[in-house]
């Protein structure tokens, strides 16, 4: 395996605790139990980390640009607490198109605006939307069993041999052990 140099990851169910109601609010927003942790190791393996997240309540009108905006500024401040960052969060507003997960547009715009190449990253999600996007992209699909991911790891859709973890920092702690060998 090559270096791990990128990795690219849900948010909702995957950094913080997920709702069926959305997250609206920087109250509502939880981080998972030691996701924030994981996310600053991949930052002090000189891992890029983007967020590419459907944020679908915008366009129902549950939340908008500005409350979004406190939810994201909420998330980098908690992980600065722990020495971490992210390289970029990516979204999607819509119901629909090209750049909402499944499709693999918001991993292009990604690629495009940082000039890094995705082939063979990990995506990282909880959901088959986003093991269906990291599919579509070329990226490697990894299931974790927070947010929706106990319910999606039972799904036959999923590849035979995909890598499942119980949570981000698993995932992590096995990218990086693997990363070294």
């Amino acid at each position: 395996m090559n270096a791990l140099k990128v990795v690219v990851l849900d948010r909702d169910g995957v950094i913080n605790e997920d709702s069926d109601e959305f997250i609206k609010s920087p109250e509502e927003w939880v981080a998972i139990e030691g996701s924030l942790e994981a996310i600053t190791r991949l930052n002090h393996a000189k891992v890029k980390v983007f967020v590419a997240s459907n944020q679908s309540g915008i366009a129902r009108k549950l939340l908008d640009y500005a409350d979004l905006n406190q939810i994201h500024r909420k998330m980098l401040s908690e992980l600065a607490r722990y020495g971490g960052y992210l390289d970029g969060i990516f979204i999607c507003p819509y119901l629909e198109g090209e750049c909402r997960k499944p499709n693999p547009g918001m991993l292009a715009e990604i690629e495009h605006r940082s000039g890094l190449s995705l082939s063979q990253a990990p995506l990282i999600g909880d959901s088959l939307r986003d093991i269906q996007a990291a599919l579509a992209y070329g990226l490697e699909p990894v299931l974790v069993r927070t947010g929706n991911g106990s319910v999606t790891s039972r799904s036959k859709q999923l590849p035979r041999d995909m890598l499942v973890f119980e949570d981000l920092s698993e995932a992590v702690e096995f990218m990086l052990a693997r990363d070294t060998d």
